[in-house]
């Protein structure tokens, strides 16, 4: 029992230190109102995790890189923050391409990554 949540707590770390990394990097080459940097996250993300619950992987590292990793790699709330920024400063046309791309597109990349870990 002890050994899954170290697990998952590991997989956390270097999720989490991922999307960070990603994150300043995005956010250095594209000074845009677009929250790039979370949607390519969530999307790459959406599809990682589609492959992943898909494949044959056992339990051990479904903890690990479907509960961990992506647990910290991913950000649903950082997401919502971002989306009530543009809301409060009257972007609506970027409100509306962030919150409609994030949703489409992670779902289709979620399908695709199930279907390519079938």
């Amino acid at each position: 029992m002890l050994i899954n949540f170290l697990l998952v707590g590991f997989g956390a770390s270097l999720g989490a230190m991922l999307r960070y990394g990603i994150s300043i990097f995005v956010k250095s080459k594209w000074k845009t109102d677009f929250p790039y940097a979370t949607f390519f996250i969530n999307i790459t993300g959406s599809f990682l995790l589609g492959f992943l619950v898909s494949s044959a992987l056992g339990p051990i590292w479904q903890l690990f890189l479907g509960t961990g990793f992506m647990g910290g790699y991913t950000t649903f709330s950082t997401f919502k923050v971002e989306s009530m920024e543009l809301k409060w400063k009257a972007n609506f046309q970027v409100l509306f391409s962030y919150v409609g791309l994030t949703y489409l597109c992670g779902l289709i990349a979620a399908f695709i990554g199930i279907m390519l870990g079938v």
